[in-house]
C-alpha cells in the first residue's frame, strides 16, 4: 500500500510517495539523494534519522518537488517525508517526536508575501516616496 503526502514551503512544493517492500531508498525527482548538496541533504534526512533505521529499512520513498529554491525545496521535501511516515505508520509517538524536534516538520509556515498596495511604486508593499522636510 502506498501513502502520498504533500509538503509546502514558500513557493516550493513536494509530493512524497511511500511504499512498502523497498530496500530503504530515497529518490528525489527520480534521482538519488546523493546528487543534492550536503547541507540540504542533511536537512532532508532529519525525519529519517528521527524515525529510526528499523522503520526506514523496508520502505521506498519517492519525492517529486518543484518551485522555489533548493533550500525551500529541501524544507518541503522534509515536511512531506515526515507527514508520510506518520501517516504510513499511524504512530502518535513518532508525530510527537517530529513536533518536539521541529514543529515545521508537521505544520506549514503560514507566512506569505504581503500584497502590493495601490498608488505606490512597484518596489514593495510598504515602499513609499522619500519625503523631504527642508
Amino acid at each position: 500500500m502506498a501513502t502520498q503526502t504533500n509538503g509546502k514551503r514558500k513557493t516550493a512544493k513536494a509530493r512524497a510517495t511511500i511504499k512498502e517492500d523497498g530496500e530503504g531508498t530515497l529518490r528525489i525527482n527520480s534521482k538519488p539523494i546523493k546528487t543534492w548538496p550536503e547541507m540540504p541533504q542533511n536537512r532532508i534526512r532529519e525525519p529519517l534519522v528521527i524515525a529510526g533505521e528499523e522503520i526506514i529499512s523496508e520502505l521506498e520513498i519517492n519525492v517529486n518537488s518543484n518551485g522555489g529554491g533548493i533550500q525551500s525545496q529541501a524544507e518541503a521535501i522534509r515536511m512531506a517525508i515526515a507527514r508520510g511516515l506518520v501517516e504510513h505508520t499511524g504512530d502518535d509517538d513518532l508525530e510527537r517526536d517530529f513536533r518536539e524536534y521541529d514543529r515545521n516538520m508537521m505544520v506549514e509556515d503560514p507566512r506569505r508575501t504581503e500584497t502590493r498596495k495601490p498608488s505606490q511604486s512597484s518596489k514593495g508593499a510598504r515602499h513609499k516616496q522619500q519625503k523631504s522636510y527642508r
